[in-house]
């Protein structure tokens, strides 16, 4: 299970995610007090941490913290509701980050999240990212497990011939 946590106070509540057995737990960096706490709090409590940021933070603002997760999630939409509008100017945050990965060589998957569809999928795995959150694009289908599969093999072909997995 992975909790993405959209609420004040993390510092309180996400160790208590990954207690009560949660394999992974993000945060969003804007609601927390002390990021390196929350950090801290999760790892403590056994779980994995991801640190999600909205689209008007700088990457170059938590880039710093990028070493100590096992996951950024780059919000492609502003957080809140869903069904809103993909933003493809967050792309070049996720090759931003695709590249600190490979130059650092860190292990940190990226994650997004908003307006992922059979429209964007290729366009987020060609800039970076390997994992992704499509609600509309699967739950207001006829056939779900089909929308999986079929967005799965997307980004799987675009992975494939990407700049970052030796495509």
């Amino acid at each position: 299970i992975d909790a993405h946590l959209m609420i004040e106070n993390p510092e309180r509540w996400a160790p208590q995610y990954a207690e009560a057995g949660c394999k992974s737990v993000t945060f969003h960096y804007e609601a927390a007090k002390d990021p390196g706490q929350v950090i801290a709090g999760i790892r403590t409590a056994g779980g994995l941490v991801g640190m999600g940021i909205k689209p008007g933070t700088k990457l170059e603002t938590v880039e710093d913290l990028l070493p100590q997760l096992d996951m950024l999630l780059v919000m492609t939409v502003e957080p809140g509701f869903s069904g809103q509008s993909f933003m493809a100017d967050m792309l070049s945050k996720v090759k931003r980050t695709r590249e600190i990965i490979g130059r650092d060589d860190l292990k940190l998957a990226i994650q997004v999240d908003g307006g992922v569809s059979a429209k964007t999928i290729e366009q987020c795995a060609d800039a970076g990212a390997d994992i992704f959150v499509a609600g509309h694009a699967v739950f207001r289908t006829e056939n779900p497990a089909q929308a999986c599969s079929d967005l799965r093999l997307l980004a799987e072909q675009a992975q494939s011939k990407s700049w970052w997995c030796g495509g």
